[in-house]
């Protein structure tokens, strides 16, 4: 079982955006069984708080439902129960690494590291962009999961 945490801020957004396109990406390739999918925060601004409606909107638009997800806070535990912590952004990881006391096994790392480009995927909370992030989420998605397919085979 490869198990996935994504982490952005809140919870509400990017990081359920990524869980869920995520476990459709699995599902689609018959894969389901071989993957656990989650995600999390690293505030606890957006506890217990739904998916932001523009990210279930956009979410929708692409047949995938996130009813029920609500924001959980990250924790030092998430670590060792985790293979892979997934950040949106630069700053994520920074706070990620904060929480859990670093990164010795090196299971940390940046969703569009994946896909060439490390770079961040922009809060949508701020720029309105949830199309645009969609797409950065996809993308960083479709790669990780041709990296863990090469990886586990």
């Amino acid at each position: 079982m490869i198990k996935i945490l994504f982490i952005c801020h809140g919870n509400i957004c990017r990081s359920p955006m990524a869980e869920f396109i995520m476990k459709d990406l699995v599902e689609k390739a018959g894969m389901s069984g071989r993957f656990e999918i989650a995600s999390a925060a690293t505030s606890a601004e957006e506890l217990g708080n739904p998916v932001y409606p523009p990210a279930r909107r956009i979410l929708a638009e692409h047949g995938l439902r996130c009813a029920g997800k609500t924001a959980r806070q990250m924790t030092r535990r998430d670590y060792d129960q985790w293979d892979y912590l997934i950040g949106m952004e630069k700053y994520n990881l920074r706070n990620m690494q904060r929480i859990t006391g670093g990164d010795p096994e090196g299971k940390m790392r940046l969703l569009l590291s994946f896909a060439g480009s490390g770079g961040d995927i922009e809060d949508p909370w701020y720029s309105g962009d949830f199309a645009g992030v969609y797409r950065q989420i996809e993308e960083g998605c479709r790669a990780l999961l041709i990296f863990l397919t090469e990886k586990n085979n």
